[in-house]
């Protein structure tokens, strides 16, 4: 559609096909004003879903909150959605918890396309100080209450299907854009749930980005930076492998939005992550004259996104960068957190640092030209993030993991799900002080297995390595007395089930005794003066820190599974 082209909001409405339109977001975000506003002009009626509870409940909400607490009162507001959504089209503003809620999302997603108005956090404490009745501001603090609630709910709001970014002003100018971002997901993309785009918000304060997940933003990437930095001058940090399908179409879609592209190409492969080539790719964007108002553009997969970050959290003492992942393991797991770095021969990523990028854009069309392999290596960082807090997530993977494979709707929720899974903990503990520590899970293994096969992604790849740790991690578990025998049977048949290694055994000519793993296993950065770091688990969505593993237990567990063999 283009820009300041009317849009006839009628045939938005017919395009709906009888869903609903359902506005999330914070307390304070408009959805009142601006539904009954997009109504009007959608020819729907609006509801207001909190109206509604109290009129059935003859109390106002402050007042169910009072009298029966919380967990009554959401449980209520699942079951009054329920009934509004199966009621017929309307335009629905919702509570600011409701979408919390899994069932009332899922929900939405059968009855309802999801808008989150996203107001700047001043708009929203200059709103919710106007009114005295929210119950969860009745606070010692409720500035910090609010902005804590933000940052804990914004990672699951980014799972509407679109979102509305505005600044204080007319709720019209909220309702047109409203009007176009509808316009554009039910026209432009022929109403394919499959090449339906997703944001995943990383509400960091000052360093805060959006992952922006779908179809088409390789092409579209010119447009997407311009709108954070016009003009800017753009080093794209590739490998010779990623370049030839993708560099060109990027430089072009640069070119056009006004920014200054200037291509960097490394050779492909886990050694890239080297001094030498970090060296070479940091004097190649001071030769370029990439100033701090400039940018890098990471395009490819992790080891582009690891080394080109690095360069960019060091380069002039801090430039802007922005990641373009390729595959799926960087488009779930490296691009998103910060986590920058090159590796030494010591270990994988021992040199390095927490650098934000500004903007993560994952072209799900990229996926389409990876083997089955690569595929597959990327999909066990998918699996862990159900192993870590998300059973649920797990259970839809064991039920879809074929269509994600196909790139049917389930790919990009699951890439979606993963990010903000991601994303829930990194604005928790954003340098791994603590819970962050838990998005490791199956990689303290794994790291000490890829040094171990000296990197050589012939015999072992980091996805894969994952895998085999996800279900050493598992099976440690049992073997301490912590997990039940039959999740660790899940875990181990879902990865082999989609043709991931789960044992040592399956590394080809890995030759290594306990105490060599766990001498590699203590290279990694979590060790705390001299103890390992595990990420263990009590079962399948319920991964733990643990710090004080016995070496005795370890080095018996890895001397029973080196001697497995299979029946």
């Amino acid at each position: 559609m283009v820009q300041g082209q009317p849009v006839d909001a009628r045939r938005v409405a017919a395009a709906l096909g009888g869903r609903s339109v359902v506005l999330v977001g914070m307390m304070g975000a408009g959805k009142t004003s601006v539904g009954k506003r997009l109504a009007a002009k959608l020819g729907l009626p609006f509801v207001d879903a909190d109206a509604e509870i109290e009129a059935g409940a003859q109390l106002t909400i402050p007042e169910i909150f009072e009298r029966f607490g919380e967990a009554y009162f959401r449980d209520g507001e699942r079951k009054v959605i329920a009934r509004l959504l199966a009621s017929g089209p309307q335009v629905l503003a919702t509570g600011g918890g409701a979408f919390m809620n899994k069932s009332t999302r899922d929900n939405i997603v059968r009855h309802g396309v999801s808008i989150w108005l996203k107001p700047d956090i001043e708009v929203l404490l200059a709103r919710v100080h106007k009114k005295s009745n929210r119950p969860l501001l009745k606070t010692a603090d409720p500035e910090e209450t609010l902005r804590r609630l933000l940052a804990e709910r914004s990672p699951t709001y980014a799972l509407a299907d679109i979102t509305i970014e505005s600044k204080e002003g007319p709720h019209e100018a909220v309702v047109d854009m409203a009007l176009r971002q509808l316009a554009a997901a039910l026209f432009a993309t022929g109403g394919s749930d499959a090449k339906r785009r997703r944001v995943v918000e990383a509400a960091l304060g000052a360093r805060a980005y959006s992952i922006l997940i779908g179809p088409g933003l390789i092409d579209a990437a010119g447009d997407e930076i311009a709108r954070i930095a016009p003009g800017a001058k753009c080093a794209v940090v590739t490998d010779a492998r990623v370049a030839p399908l993708y560099l060109d179409r990027l430089t072009a879609s640069l070119d056009g939005a006004g920014l200054r592209p200037v291509p960097v190409v490394c050779p492909p492969g886990e050694a890239t992550k080297s001094y030498a080539e970090f060296a070479r790719v940091s004097d190649a964007l001071i030769e370029a004259n990439i100033e701090r108002r400039d940018l890098v553009v990471a395009l490819g997969g992790g080891v582009i996104g690891d080394l080109a970050g690095f360069c960019a959290a060091t380069l002039r003492r801090g430039v802007r960068f922005i990641q373009a992942p390729t595959t799926l393991l960087a488009q779930v797991d490296s691009s998103v957190g910060g986590k920058t770095g090159i590796n030494s021969p010591h270990g994988k990523n021992l040199v390095g640092a927490f650098h934000q990028p500004s903007l993560v854009l994952a072209d799900t069309d990229c996926l389409d030209t990876l083997s089955g392999r690569e595929f597959r290596a990327g999909y066990a960082e998918v699996v862990k993030y159900g192993l870590i807090g998300d059973r649920e997530f797990f259970e839809f993977l064991e039920a879809n993991w074929r269509e994600v494979f196909a790139g049917g709707p389930a790919r990009v929720d699951a890439i979606a799900r993963s990010c903000a899974a991601k994303v829930r903990v990194v604005v928790a503990d954003e340098t791994e002080q603590g819970e962050r520590a838990l998005l490791n899970l199956g990689h303290t293994f794994g790291h000490a297995l890829e040094s171990l096969a000296r990197y050589d992604a012939k015999r072992l790849v980091h996805g894969e390595a994952v895998s085999v740790g996800l279900s050493l991690a598992f099976r440690l578990s049992r073997k301490l007395g912590l997990c039940s025998g039959q999740d660790v049977m899940r875990v181990d048949a879902h990865l082999k089930t989609v043709g991931l290694p789960t044992r040592i055994q399956d590394i080809p000519r890995l030759d290594a005794s306990p105490r060599d793993l766990l001498h590699a296993m203590r290279q990694d950065k979590k060790v705390d003066r001299g103890r390992i770091t595990f990420i263990l688990a009590k079962g399948i969505g319920e991964a733990f820190i643990a710090r004080d593993v016995e070496e005795g237990s370890v080095i018996a567990f890895l001397d029973q599974e080196l001697k497995f063999a299979p029946s």
